[in-house]
């Protein structure tokens, strides 16, 4: 919306006199990136209803490790009736679908954000990720499968969740098979700390939901913070001499 108004100036006199113009809705182009594009940033409910579904069950089954729990029944068929030696390859796999969004860029396969947003928006992620998980590892005290504590929620399945989720909202627009590949490589991340006895599945599926609900919430959140943070962009204002039947004044112009 823009608004007009006249501004006679009369030498005859010291007072000045204010006559509104005709207002012209619409007569100044109205930038497209800011008043004519309304941004839709409200909170996606329905993007964590699986997050809350999969923290809902770590917690209501941390604790059951009995034979006949399905925590203590995959425990005897991945680890106790075959034991192995334990891989490593858990400890780099997590990162493996945030690397690869960069890598994608790289060879020119854009994502939804540019370096810097993205960036933002991936670091906030894992901090969001590490502020819930870290001190309910502590509250909880859950003793994990070989004995050490500090097992409930899986961080390493956190970070791996996080980083699917963070791969498939950056190329969900071009294809769902990235968010899959994402999802496969965070699904064989939480796998392997159970096969390395670290963890329980109720571990594992908790922190699976913490990392899906810490990307979500980034993405929320993070245009809300850049735009607090931005600096303010300059007034749309134009001040302009005018002569009409003798007098002279200025049209002011102020874009709403």
């Amino acid at each position: 919306m823009a608004l007009l108004m006249q501004i006679p100036l009369h030498a005859q006199t010291a007072n000045l006199s204010i006559e509104p113009a005709t207002v012209i809705a619409d007569s100044i182009p109205v930038n497209s990136n800011m008043e004519q594009e309304v941004i839709k940033n409200k909170f996606p409910v329905k993007s964590f209803i699986i997050p809350a579904a999969l923290i809902t069950y770590g917690a209501v089954t941390m604790g059951n490790h009995g034979p006949n729990s399905i925590n203590g029944k995959l425990q005897d068929q991945i680890w106790i009736n075959k034991p192995h030696a334990t891989r490593g390859i858990d400890n780099f796999l997590m990162f493996v679908p945030a690397v690869s969004v960069y890598a994608l860029n790289a060879f020119g396969v854009k994502g939804k954000n540019n370096f810097k947003d993205r960036t933002m928006i991936y670091l906030m992620s894992n901090i969001i990720s590490n502020v819930i998980v870290y001190p309910t590892k502590t509250f909880t005290n859950e003793i994990r499968p070989n004995g050490k504590k500090y097992s409930f929620p899986s961080g390493h399945t956190a970070t791996a969740f996080a980083a699917a989720e963070f791969m498939r909202m950056e190329y969900k627009d071009r294809s769902a098979l990235y968010g899959v590949a994402g999802y496969l490589m965070a699904a064989a991340t939480g796998y392997l700390r159970m096969y390395n006895n670290k963890h329980w599945f109720s571990d594992v599926v908790a922190g699976a939901g913490v990392g899906i609900a810490s990307t979500q919430l980034s993405y929320w959140l993070y245009p809300k913070i850049k735009k607090a943070f931005s600096k303010n962009k300059p007034s749309n204002t134009i001040v302009m001499p005018t002569y009409n039947n003798g007098s002279f004044g200025l049209t002011f112009s102020k874009q709403f």
